[in-house]
């Protein structure tokens, strides 16, 4: 009697939906994992939505796959520590994380720029390619020991724009004097041309392009400059933006608060920070030709920047690499191979990548050809 209603009751379950299956208790192992809760502080305003998102992405993905017992909260830059202080920040354990650009410290040591993009660099595809299979992390994870924190690559925007300008560029000696908001090792590479760079937090730069206390301006490409209003304060928008083809952005997390974490909980962080880099990619690709052609529309100039300039800053650029390296055991460690590998690229990329993009741009501008009849 018993062996019936067991076999009546099995069968009910059995047929079932798929709803009534996920009633059933949760495994232990998931029981067993504990509930965490951390906070991430970027360096990104709320406004920016695709780079401050990729915390934000970060943080759903790292629930998601935790069953919601690992959360983790974004807080924008000057919630809780300012922009520009978010390694200091996380290397304190004042927060467990932190979502920024390493470049944003090369005042504490030019190495961390390897961690973001160097100027004259790695485009996004290489630069992905040296942090995974290239040897890039296991350099990067050495140097941040230093600074009790483990890091992954979580965002990239590709390419960015070369920035807002008052006046024209027309020659080298155009960037003499000129007051330009620009971030990392680039600034030391254009004051071997006079220029006199500012490091600014992203929410604080139209402000000062607006009063004049800066002539110039790079963030990021068309949608978030759109979004800061630089148009209305600068009307040339020139391009490329040579120091940063593929600039990475990286979730900082202080070693403690990592090594306290169960390997199911770091491993969900470091598939959420794949997805970030991922997601935020496409997002800049996709929304920054629309804000461009709106740009333009409304007035701004589109300027390349002239190739005399692009050849002066590249010489100044290799002047700075040598000079650093000299100095700079550590920077030269990660420099060597990363030159190697970047050489490597770009005659792989020049025979395949470098030959379909520059025939399609052509291309693109043909007009059909005429039908026969």
């Amino acid at each position: 009697m018993l062996r019936r209603k067991f076999l009546a009751g099995a069968a009910v379950a059995g047929a079932g939906s798929i709803g009534a299956a996920a009633s059933f208790p949760t495994p232990a192992l998931a029981q067993s994992q504990p509930e965490i809760k951390w906070r991430i502080a970027s360096s990104f305003p709320k406004s920016l939505d695709t780079i401050y998102g990729g915390a934000e992405v970060i943080a759903k993905r790292v629930a998601e796959l935790t069953d919601n017992k690992f959360q983790i909260r974004v807080f924008a830059a000057g919630e809780i520590v300012p922009g520009l202080q978010v390694l200091d920040a996380v290397q304190a354990g004042t927060v467990e994380a932190g979502h920024t650009v390493s470049y944003y410290y090369v005042g504490k040591d030019p190495t961390f720029a390897f961690d973001a993009c160097m100027p004259f660099g790695l485009n996004v595809r290489q630069q992905n390619s040296w942090m995974r299979t290239g040897g890039g992390m296991e350099l990067m994870r050495e140097f941040f020991k230093d600074y009790n924190i483990v890091q992954f690559p979580a965002g990239n925007t590709g390419t960015q724009m070369g920035g807002w300008f008052r006046k024209e560029i027309k020659t080298v000696e155009d960037l003499k004097g000129l007051k330009f908001r620009i971030a990392g090792i680039a600034g030391q590479i254009l004051t071997k041309l006079g220029v006199v760079p500012q490091q600014i937090a992203g929410g604080d730069i139209y402000p000062a392009l607006e009063k004049g206390t800066i002539d110039a301006a790079e963030w990021v490409g068309p949608y978030d400059d759109e979004k800061l209003g630089f148009n209305k304060v600068a009307k040339y928008y020139y391009y490329p933006g040579w120091w940063e083809g593929g600039p990475q952005v990286s979730l900082m997390i202080n070693q403690q608060q990592w090594a306290s974490l169960p390997p199911a909980y770091q491993a969900a962080i470091e598939a959420a920070c794949a997805d970030s880099t991922l997601t935020m990619l496409a997002k800049y690709d996709s929304q920054n030709p629309v804000a461009l052609r709106k740009l333009v529309a409304s007035g701004t100039q589109l300027r390349p920047f002239p190739r005399p300039v692009m050849e002066a800053c590249f010489d100044a650029a290799n002047q700075v690499y040598a000079e650093v390296a000299a100095a700079n055991p550590k920077f030269k460690k990660v420099y060597e191979p990363w030159l190697k590998y970047r050489d490597e690229q770009l005659l792989w990329f020049r025979v395949a990548e470098g030959t379909f993009d520059n025939f399609m741009s052509a291309a693109s501008q043909r007009k059909p050809a005429a039908k026969k009849g």
